[in-house]
C-alpha cells in the first residue's frame, strides 16, 4: 500500500474521530440545556391553586411596565382595575372569543390548525405576523413570561399552558385574561379600557364598544379605539361580522 492511500486513510479516520467528538458534545450541551431548562420550568411553575378563584394577582407584563415606566417619564400612569367575569359585559367576552381565539371551548389549550395557518402566514411574508397563540397562550404569556419571541419562551408558553388548563375551568382563563390584557398603553383589563375609553364600567359595555375593544389586542399601542388606525377599522369589520 502506497504512503498516498495510508494518508488518505489516516486524514479519513481523524474527520471520522472529529465528527463523533462533535456529536458527542453537542449532544452533552443538548442534556445540559435540558436539565436547566426543566430547572428553570421547576422554578417558575405557578401553584394553580391560586390562581383558581379570587383576587387577580399582577401580570408580569403589568410588573414590566410599572419597571419601565422609570425609563420612560411619558408614560402614563399604570390603569388597573380587576373585575370578576360575571361583571364584564357578555358582548365582551363574545368579542374577544370572536377576535382571538373561535376555538377557545374545543381545544386544550393550543391549536395547532392556528399554529399551522400562522407559520404558513410568516413563512409567505417572510416575516413574523401572527403568532397563532390561543387565549390560553396568551393569558400564560401575559401572568408569567415576557412578550420575548424566542423559541424557548415560546416552549415555556406552551409547557405551562397544558398545565394552566388541566388545572384552571374555561370561565377561569377568560376572567384572567379579560383582566390582564392590555388595551393600550398602561391600560390593562377590560374595566380599566372601558373606563378610559368610554367612562363607564365593563358591565356596561356594548356591542360596538366590546368590538372595538377586542379590536385592539394585537397591538393596542398603536391601533385603538382613539388612533383609529385603518389596521384597527379594519379587524372591528372584521370581527363585526360575528355580531
Amino acid at each position: 500500500m502506497s504512503s498516498i492511500s495510508l494518508q488518505a486513510r489516516f486524514k479519513k479516520y481523524l474527520k471520522k474521530q472529529k465528527l463523533i467528538r462533535f456529536v458527542r458534545w453537542g449532544v452533552r450541551l443538548l442534556v445540559l440545556v435540558f436539565i436547566m431548562d426543566t430547572g428553570y420550568l421547576i422554578g417558575i411553575w405557578p401553584d394553580w391553586e391560586l390562581y383558581k378563584a379570587g383576587p387577580i394577582q399582577r401580570s408580569n407584563f403589568i410588573r414590566h411596565y410599572i419597571f419601565e415606566q422609570y425609563r420612560h417619564q411619558s408614560w402614563p400612569d399604570l390603569q388597573w382595575q380587576q373585575r370578576p367575569i360575571h361583571k364584564i359585559s357578555r358582548h365582551m367576552i363574545r368579542a374577544l372569543i370572536v377576535a382571538e381565539d373561535a376555538s377557545f371551548y374545543s381545544h386544550s389549550g393550543i391549536d395547532m390548525e392556528a399554529l399551522q395557518a400562522a407559520m404558513e402566514y410568516n413563512l409567505s411574508e417572510q416575516r413574523f405576523v401572527y403568532g397563532g397563540s390561543t387565549i390560553s397562550q396568551q393569558t400564560v404569556k401575559n401572568i408569567f413570561l415576557s412578550a420575548s419571541k424566542n423559541p424557548l419562551r415560546k416552549w415555556h408558553e406552551l409547557v405551562l399552558t397544558i398545565g394552566m388548563e388541566r388545572k384552571l375551568s374555561k370561565r377561569r382563563i377568560l376572567e384572567l385574561y379579560l383582566n390582564v390584557a392590555e388595551f393600550g398603553r398602561g391600560i390593562f383589563g377590560v374595566e380599566a379600557a372601558a373606563r378610559h375609553y368610554w367612562g363607564i364600567s365593563a358591565s356596561r359595555l356594548s356591542v360596538a364598544q366590546a368590538i372595538q375593544l377586542a379590536a385592539t389586542l394585537p397591538a393596542p399601542v398603536n391601533h385603538n379605539p382613539v388612533s383609529r388606525t385603518a389596521f384597527f377599522n379594519k379587524r372591528v369589520k372584521k370581527i363585526s361580522r360575528y355580531f
